[in-house]
């Protein structure tokens, strides 16, 4: 008698969730009830073209309340003894004091007077002085064979002309870094001791790693002004996020004996912490801190549009002034300094702890590195008084490459333009163009629902939930159709980056050689900074669209490739030799064994391929896009905050909401395939 009882329990419970059509069809009448019911007259929503325009009655002024407030903010804002704008003055004073003291030791020296008058009274760290002190800590943190290299970085700044506006970069980082990493780890330390900070602190890191860069720019430049500063205060919360996220990962891993250790030893909580936990966490914080580095650097350019200089203003002018040469020096310029400092802080990260010995050793033998590079400091300094080239790299020994990169590009222009004017013709009008009309056609009430819908099936009521309330701020806001030309060329661009990074990613696996290869191929793509990539592919194919698609593709094609092999590789090699020992052929053992297992890893890196789509697409409105990146930018341009905050949120919920799906269909994949719980992540 229980059995059958069971049954129609369980029964009824699998009929009491609506069903999807059900669900489908309840939005979409919920729509054009409201819509009905706000309009001024029936006849108006009983009209077809409500369904692709969005009424105005729809629509609210976020963005004008939001301008409103941060003129308020500005302006009248007083916090008893101080204003806020006080306070912006006070904090933009004390990051410029370290900032004003780097650049005085790498670029401009100490200088006494203002104008005509100003005297340098103490130069500059020379150029060999920078090189060698470099090296040294290259030496330091790993072998000769890195400090050899990290030296050739930098010189390669001095002989091809870039080591001014290099040093001002550097500065910029120097700064930067320590502020992002420091910020960072503290509120990492908050989230793994306290999990309701935590859970409060996960949102809002969502949202500062999906917020496109320049909205990130918008209220900084109206709260701190145009200058060096406001791109420091960019540059640490664009940077900071990851450095979080790894701190409380890295604490959380750290093994339960050593925190028992501590516990038995009679540790306070801070000296768990910093004496225990944190020193334990040390080689996972330190790719916090690699992150946090490889971060700023990206940043650079965006950031010198709001004064920060340096490298980035160099490629920043050059893209303005079509200077190809110029711009790609630059850019090169900006990926040997990453690839320089990232290898240094990838060496800090695996090198080994110390060795003490039983007897203390003299301070210049505890610390030859910095004796040494004091020694080449003075010794280059005095020297330059006398022989200027030891202070300065001579102007007449440095090389360019602009020329050549001018006459490649106008070559290839010249010669194969029929060619590049077919292929970009052929993608406009039998891909682009169609897809993009598709999707403004689609009428916005079954968008959402179709969304909804999908975040019902995948994710139940939450995800749903989740799904509905993101796109209907964007709905309300009136930004639908830029959101529509913005997930069209996210999606367009997606499909090529994995038509493209799957085959590679699954050659990488399959093939050590290749994989070097294609791994030398990615790690450059990933270095170059993503204003780089419009530089050429402007040159070569104009502005519009399919430029705008190139950019997008070539930026966001490493984690295809990375996921790609990682969960080709991944897999549990017994799976693959049964379905050998089965009789399977290579193909079938890839189609029918790795393709499958590997597909939740191959989904999140699709997810990656999209977060990277769009922070690019909102670079790439500078050459002519007509989506949600044109308003942030537009926005940028007028330092309106309301409009560039509603924008950048707009493109962040739409990577938030891909985000959700393609997770929960990874984790659906992994529970199917028996590789983990459904409920895991």
């Amino acid at each position: 008698m229980a059995e059958p009882a069971l049954d129609t329990a369980a029964s009824k419970a699998k009929a009491l969730p609506v069903s999807p059509a059900a669900l489908t069809w309840l939005l979409l009448g919920v729509a054009t009830f409201v819509l009905a019911h706000t309009s001024r007259d029936l006849s108006k929503a009983l009209d077809a073209r409500w369904l692709v325009k969005v009424p105005r009655d729809l629509r609210v002024s976020v963005k004008d309340d939001i301008s409103t407030f941060m003129s308020w903010l500005v302006e009248d804002a007083h916090f008893g003894l101080f204003s806020f704008t006080d306070l912006t003055r006070g904090i933009a004073w004390l990051l410029e004091q370290p900032y004003e003291l780097a650049k005085a030791v790498l670029v401009s020296g100490f200088v006494q007077g203002l104008g005509d008058e100003a005297v340098q009274w103490l130069p500059p760290l020379s150029w060999i002085a920078v090189v060698f002190v470099v090296a040294a800590i290259g030496h330091y943190a790993k072998s000769i064979g890195l400090a050899v290299f990290v030296g050739l970085c930098f010189l390669y700044l001095a002989i091809f002309g870039q080591w001014e506006s290099a040093m001002v970069t550097l500065a910029s980082i120097l700064i930067a870094v320590p502020l992002g990493v420091g910020g960072g780890l503290l509120l990492g330390i908050a989230g793994y001791r306290w999990r309701w900070f935590d859970r409060m602190l996960t949102p809002v890191l969502d949202l500062m790693q999906t917020v496109p860069i320049f909205a990130y720019l918008v209220p900084i430049l109206f709260l701190f002004g145009f200058g060096p500063v406001s791109a420091l205060v960019a540059t640490v919360i664009y940077a900071m996020p990851p450095m979080v996220r790894i701190t409380t990962l890295a604490l959380r891993g750290v093994p339960s004996e050593i925190r028992e250790f501590g516990t038995m030893v009679g540790c306070t909580g801070r000296q768990m912490t910093w004496r225990v936990l944190v020193p334990s966490a040390m080689p996972g914080l330190m790719v916090g801190v690699n992150q946090v580095i490889m971060l700023s650097l990206n940043m650079v350019i965006i950031a010198s549009m709001i004064g920060a200089g340096g490298l980035g203003y160099d490629v920043l002018t050059s893209l303005r002034r079509l200077d190809i040469g110029g711009g790609l020096e630059a850019g090169v310029a900006i990926v040997v300094l990453a690839i320089a400092l990232d290898r240094l802080s990838q060496a800090f990260v695996n090198r080994p702890p110390p060795e003490h010995g039983e007897t203390a050793p003299s301070f210049a033998k505890r610390h030859p590195y910095t004796l040494a590079a004091l020694a080449v400091i003075l010794a280059t300094g005095l020297l330059g008084l006398v022989l200027p080239a030891l202070q300065s790299y001579p102007a007449t020994a440095q090389i360019t490459t602009g020329a050549f990169w001018e006459n490649l590009v106008q070559t290839i222009n010249v010669n194969y333009f029929d060619q590049l004017e077919a292929v970009k013709t052929f993608m406009v009008l039998n891909l682009l163009v169609p897809v993009k009309r598709f999707l403004l056609g689609v009428p916005w009430p079954w968008f959402i629902a179709l969304v909804t819908l999908a975040g019902w099936q995948l994710g139940r009521w939450k995800l749903a939930l989740l799904c509905f309330l993101l796109s209907g701020f964007i709905l309300v806001n009136g930004l639908w159709q830029d959101a529509m030309e913005t997930i069209y060329l996210c999606g367009v661009s997606v499909l090529i980056a994995a038509l493209i990074g799957i085959p590679l990613g699954i050659v990488a696996a399959q093939n050590d050689k290749a994989g070097r290869v294609i791994g030398g191929f990615i790690d450059t793509l990933q270095t170059l900074p993503s204003f780089v990539y419009l530089i050429p592919v402007v040159m070569l194919f104009r502005v519009g669209d399919f430029t705008a698609m190139i950019a997008v593709v070539l930026y966001a094609l490493a984690p295809a490739v990375r996921y790609t092999a990682h969960g080709i590789r991944s897999i549990d090699p017994q799976l693959v030799e049964a379905g050998t020992v089965s009789g399977c052929t290579r193909w079938q053992l890839l189609w029918r064994i790795k393709l499958p297992l590997a597909l939740p890893e191959i989904m999140l890196g699709i997810n990656q391929t999209i977060m990277l789509a769009l922070s690019m697409l909102v670079i790439t409105a500078l050459v002519g896009t007509r989506d949600l990146g044109q308003e942030v930018y537009i926005a940028l341009t007028k330092a309106d905050t309301g409009r560039g905050i509603v924008a950048g949120l707009s493109v962040a919920f739409i990577a938030i909401i891909a985000d959700r799906l393609i997770a929960a269909g990874a984790r659906r994949a992994r529970a199917r395939l028996g590789l983990a719980a459904e409920g895991g992540r």
